[in-house]
């Protein structure tokens, strides 16, 4: 099944959806990241509502397009989006998210939730096990692509820059990587923690293709999505620059909405601007 063709009216609307979604869920668990998960929300949306090819009734069809939250602890986007789709009730969403012995755990797991593809957590292994996904398909002739988001902070990883060079070398061009560069992590700014500036150098030192975007802008977000699809013999890195906390105004570039839940007055205003 390919995407089902939302406008970018549509597709704004949908990323307000699932904001709210991620909101609720965090919110009712008091637990969760939520900084993290607003800044990626846009391409999310423009994966799985317009490009990758994907069937929610069939999780597990072999020629669907393959995506890697790397980040994992940014699982309550991807949860909302799933959900929203089909693969999973609703309800899960605030019954099931961090609960013992639930399907949404804390990170993804692609042994308890429909349409998990790899599970994470640990930073960094990400694009590696992408660069498998991909080695796998050409192997068998197939030709699904291999969507995988990185965090900025996580591009501190060694293991980053090694799988980077191997897609490079082997010219795994089905590969697709969004880079999240919202400039905060756990312990503070990333050009405090570990300055990965020039990114966009570092890519193309790599030999990869480099498109550098606004990572809440839908026409850019689409626009690189489809030079990526169209170039040939290089993995493509989409440099998607983001606002932490993107859609609540409180929240925003702030540290402390990196993994601590809002309160009941937070909730509340949040809520509001949300609608």
């Amino acid at each position: 099944m390919a995407n089902n063709g939302l406008e970018i009216q549509q597709l704004q609307t949908k990323a307000r959806q699932i904001r709210r979604d991620i909101l609720e869920m965090v919110y009712r668990r008091q637990s969760g990241h939520l900084g993290g998960s607003f800044s990626i929300v846009e391409m999310l949306v423009a994966l799985y509502y317009k490009v990758m090819r994907i069937d929610p009734a069939d999780p597990g069809w072999e020629g669907r397009d393959r995506f890697i939250l790397s980040k994992g602890h940014c699982a309550p986007a991807l949860y909302a989006v799933l959900a929203d789709l089909g693969y999973f009730p609703k309800e899960y969403l605030t019954t099931s998210f961090r609960c013992v012995n639930g399907i949404l755990q804390g990170h993804p797991d692609l042994k308890k939730t429909p349409g998990v593809d790899m599970s994470s957590g640990s930073l960094g292994i990400g694009l590696s096990v992408a660069c498998g996904m991909a080695f796998g398909g050409r192997i068998k002739g197939q030709d699904f692509r291999v969507f995988v988001v990185i965090g900025d902070g996580e591009t501190n990883e060694g293991q980053i820059w090694e799988a980077a060079k191997t897609a490079a070398h082997h010219r795994l061009d089905k590969i697709t990587a969004l880079i999240d560069l919202n400039g905060l992590q756990n312990d503070g700014p990333t050009a405090q923690e570990m300055s990965m500036e020039p990114m966009a150098a570092k890519w193309r030192s790599f030999n990869w293709h480099v498109v550098e975007i606004d990572g809440h802008s839908f026409p850019q977000i689409l626009d690189a999505l489809n030079q990526a699809e169209q170039w040939a013999g290089q993995p493509t890195a989409i440099l998607c620059r983001t606002v932490k906390g993107k859609g609540v105004s409180f929240m925003e570039n702030q540290i402390k909405f990196h993994g601590t839940p809002p309160n009941d007055e937070e909730y509340q205003k949040a809520l509001v601007e949300l609608l």
